[in-house]
């Protein structure tokens, strides 16, 4: 169902590292209480939605996207008492919290993966991706974005579990529907209290087929997404964003259908690898091909115009920043700021603000 609304084509995203944006309490790490205390600020940029890299519970082995709770709040941050305030202090200034959501995979410490790996008949054994094996003899030679192995051995079960990242980040079975049912649960859950949207980590591998070496964009993909939409999604008014990476504008219609039957909008990284070095870390880069960029800005814009929706950002906190990297950060800085700033924010889209600000467009491009 459509949402009537649909506020988020009219507003600017700021997101915030948690981390590193405001410590209250003096022991160097930035927290929910310090958030609060900077929403005059915020308000005074006339962002409409702040969203939050991860801050549910987490061991920490990759920032947070290893979730061990997605009910509670990592005690770095502070408490969910603080989470209730800041959507409630943010609400005041029309202020919407937007989170940063990992639906592809857990922490190995939370409790359904303990479960999971005691016994094959354990309840929620089914919750992750197992396949039988011997030890030292994988079910294939999938490698993990972290480096090694995509199986890792558990003796308990004498299976292996897939793992897409960190071994200390199980796959969830998004076959299984119990599964599914939790994870809509949890969302609505958030809902209720409050929360103005989701960022959805990797969403584009839930629908993974590993005997196949299948990763993003299995075939269930979209019918997983639809199913999560209808369940939760649509039953609020909320802006989506699912990070895709391997999405080009033909998905982008489907992540973005103005039916509203999956998300608001999704986040593509065509425009942003254009300077990446192959076998390189993301930090060396080559010089950048600007007709290439002026290319591709134009066909996102030109493709998507009334048949989906754009999503704007030059970085974030995977990427390096866009002053440094596109711009001058010597001489030229606020000149180049401007510059790529009038470029993001003259587009037809949604921009996102790694801590900045502006205002959004509404119109189809010339």
């Amino acid at each position: 169902m459509k949402n009537q609304d649909e506020w988020w084509k009219r507003a600017v995203v700021y997101q915030i590292y948690p981390r590193s944006f405001q410590d209250s309490d003096g022991d160097g790490i930035g927290d929910l209480k310090g958030i609060i205390r900077r929403l005059p600020y915020l308000e005074t940029l006339g962002i409409d939605a702040v969203w939050l890299s991860p801050v549910c519970r987490s061991p920490q082995d990759d920032n947070g996207y290893d979730i061990s709770d997605y009910q509670d709040i990592d005690p770095m941050f502070g408490s969910l008492g603080d989470m209730e305030e800041l959507i409630r202090e943010a609400g005041k200034r029309h202020i919407r919290i937007i989170m940063d959501l990992v639906l592809n995979h857990t922490s190995d410490e939370h409790r359904w993966f303990q479960e999971a790996r005691k016994s094959k008949d354990n309840p929620y054994h089914d919750y992750y991706v197992w396949r039988d094996g011997k030890a030292g003899e994988a079910p294939n030679d999938m490698r993990a974005c972290f480096g090694g192995s995509a199986w890792e051995w558990v003796p308990e079960v004498n299976q292996y579990y897939f793992h897409q990242f960190s071994v200390k980040q199980p796959d969830l079975n998004w076959e299984n529907p119990r599964v599914r049912r939790e994870i809509y649960d949890m969302i609505l859950w958030w809902m209720e209290k409050g929360v103005g949207g989701f960022r959805l980590d990797v969403i584009d591998q839930i629908a993974k087929e590993p005997d196949q070496k299948i990763t993003n964009n299995g075939p269930r993909l979209h019918e997983f997404i639809r199913e999560l939409s209808r369940e939760t999604f649509q039953k609020g008014d909320l802006i989506t964003v699912g990070e895709a990476w391997g999405a080009d504008t033909e998905l982008a219609k489907l992540y973005s259908n103005p039916d509203g039957s999956e998300f608001s909008m999704v986040f593509q990284f065509e425009h942003i690898g254009l300077d990446q070095q192959e076998g390189k870390e993301k930090w060396d880069l080559a010089p950048l091909p600007f007709l290439k960029l002026k290319r591709i800005l134009n066909k996102w814009q030109t493709e998507l115009c009334g048949r989906g929706w754009n999503s704007l950002f030059w970085n974030n906190h995977d990427l390096p920043r866009i002053v440094s990297r596109w711009g001058n950060d010597g001489e030229y800085r606020t000149e180049s700021a401007k510059m790529l700033a009038t470029l993001l924010h003259g587009m037809q889209g949604t921009p996102y603000i790694y801590q900045g600000g502006g205002a959004g467009h509404d119109q189809c491009p010339i």
